[in-house]
């Protein structure tokens, strides 16, 4: 039975959460402050914590940062904050997957699921990938960019791989959020493009003036190797 960590303030939304999440299976504890959520989520080592932003005493983001120096368990943040660069600061800083209130218990179930299933899955095979300069290793999970290592994200790794996979075929932002996040596509968000910029500034570029990830306006992005390069 997969153990959560609710870090969560607010009784009215804490308590039915609690509840709803273990109807479907979790074990759920709880917190109302970052620093009692931090004390539990070293002490008590749980599989994925669930942190609203907005707390009492510290703010979500440096816990998620606290977290982040001394613990690599799978973080999801779930807030009414909705700016995207909210959402850039949160990610950069280590969160695993980002919902906006208001959300269904059934939808954060999803999203629990989801990155439970990413941190159990096999590994890849050991097969390096070479797009012009880019070399992407699977079983190493490492990447090289015109012979200089990159410093990636899981997730931004996961991105980039699904994409190289694909090379030279328009993905779509569905198919990115169903086979690299395994959650439903919903309209409003905001996860594919903000992990894509993020993504970006690594390889040296922007949407404006791409080299390797070329936007398709209304379909969605493909991975292709600059012009004269194999």
């Amino acid at each position: 039975m997969p153990r959560l960590l609710l870090i969560e303030d607010d009784p009215a939304i804490r308590t039915p959460l609690l509840r709803a999440l273990r109807d479907r299976g979790h074990a759920v504890a709880a917190a109302s402050t970052a620093m009692e959520g931090l004390r539990a989520a070293l002490d008590d080592k749980p599989d994925l914590v669930v942190l609203d932003l907005g707390l009492p005493d510290v703010d979500g983001a440096e816990l998620l940062r606290m977290l982040r120096a001394v613990s690599r368990v799978p973080v999801i943040v779930a807030t009414a904050r909705d700016a995207e660069a909210e959402i850039v600061r949160v990610l950069d800083a280590g969160a695993d997957d980002y919902v906006v209130k208001p959300f269904t218990a059934a939808q954060l179930d999803a999203r629990v699921r989801a990155v439970l299933r990413r941190g159990a899955s096999p590994a890849a095979p050991d097969e390096t990938i070479v797009v012009g300069g880019l070399e992407i290793q699977p079983r190493s999970r490492g990447v090289r960019l015109d012979g200089a290592q990159l410093d990636l994200t899981p997730r931004e790794f996961d991105l980039l791989h699904h994409l190289a996979t694909r090379r030279d075929e328009v993905v779509t932002k569905r198919e990115l959020l169903t086979e690299v996040w395994q959650i439903p596509y919903g309209g409003a968000d905001k996860t594919v493009d903000v992990h894509l910029s993020w993504l970006r500034r690594k390889l040296g570029e922007t949407a404006a003036a791409p080299r390797y990830l070329h936007t398709v306006r209304g379909v969605g992005v493909r991975l292709s190797a600059p012009d004269g390069a194999p």
